[in-house]
């Protein structure tokens, strides 16, 4: 049965997805958040939350609902700084006594072209940047966060977001929204990098793990494949780009309407920063020059390859 043929699970129920783990569904469905946000709750007794969620006071009181008597918060876990997964975690925390951990904030792990991006004045776009962020505690790609009967591993996965990290959990793995199955990852610079999302996807499969548990949408069964779809699927959307230049040069937002043609104009925006997306790598790459300079609003042209 595929994702979108299944019955959107209610919020704020508690469900018991594998031993040890259970979700929680944040009252947020949108186009962008397909059902809402996946809240994840890993162990027993000390417990770790990953991705709190929106700054929402119902969704807090069904966490704390969720915990069993006698249980406790000790960690929170954040996967990146977007409005939808990280401000719940300074009220949860307030609230419980457990740190929020987290790679870094809001501009941690950006790229040094994205950074640049950033200083010229490059800002987010729609799916909001929770730029207030800030963990009391900082982890590195590789290390452990460990509780009482469970340990994870912190995989440093930029892409979708610089500071953006995945958490492997014996054969299974945490995704945040860097791999999810209802949809494709958007990438928006600055703070979405392609180059860095290409890397992530091949370090994810790497492991070859055996389930993906997505901070969207229903846990993903076959891994590989999915990672398989999202890597052909970029580099498909970057041969349509590289043809829609051949034509004629373009900006990214023309070339996003030349492109995604069935795309309802309200997410035209965000089909905009995933076409620059990919230019950004294709000027680096040198293989479109943009004019006058790199940026949004630039027209980029093809350049000839000498045969």
């Amino acid at each position: 049965m595929s994702e979108e043929t299944l019955q959107r699970p209610p919020a704020g129920r508690v469900e018991r997805l594998a031993p040890g783990l259970r979700r929680v569904i944040a009252p947020n469905p949108s186009p962008m958040t397909h059902w809402g946000t996946n809240s994840y709750i890993v162990g027993e007794g000390d417990v770790a939350v990953i991705d709190p969620g929106p700054a929402d006071p119902a969704h807090m009181r069904a966490l704390l609902a969720a915990l069993k008597k006698g249980e406790r918060v000790s960690h929170i876990i954040v996967t990146h700084a977007h409005l939808d997964h990280s401000p719940l975690a300074r009220p949860l925390a307030e609230a419980t006594g457990a740190p929020v951990i987290a790679f870094g904030d809001a501009r941690a792990g950006r790229s040094a072209v994205m950074e640049r991006l950033a200083r010229a004045g490059l800002a987010g776009g729609g799916e909001g940047v929770d730029s207030a962020f800030a963990p009391d505690v900082v982890v590195a790609d590789g290390e452990r966060i460990a509780g009482a009967g469970w340990e994870l591993e912190v995989i440093h996965t930029p892409g979708h977001f610089g500071n953006h990290l995945s958490l492997a959990w014996g054969e299974a793995v945490f995704t945040g929204d860097h791999v999810m199955g209802w949809a494709s990852s958007l990438v928006s610079p600055p703070d979405g990098d392609l180059a860095q999302f290409m890397e992530s996807c091949a370090r994810l499969a790497a492991r070859k793990a055996r389930i993906f548990y997505p901070g969207h949408g229903a846990p993903i069964s076959d891994p590989a494949a999915r990672l398989d779809w999202l890597i052909a699927h970029r580099r498909s959307r970057g041969r349509q780009i590289a043809e829609a230049l051949a034509e004629a040069p373009d900006t990214a937002l023309g070339l996003a309407r030349r492109i995604y043609s069935d795309v309802p104009e309200a997410l035209l925006p965000a089909a905009s920063r995933n076409v620059f997306a990919h230019l950004v790598e294709m000027f680096q790459k040198n293989e479109v020059e943009a004019e006058p300079d790199l940026s949004p609003g630039a027209r980029f042209r093809l350049i000839a390859r000498q045969r």
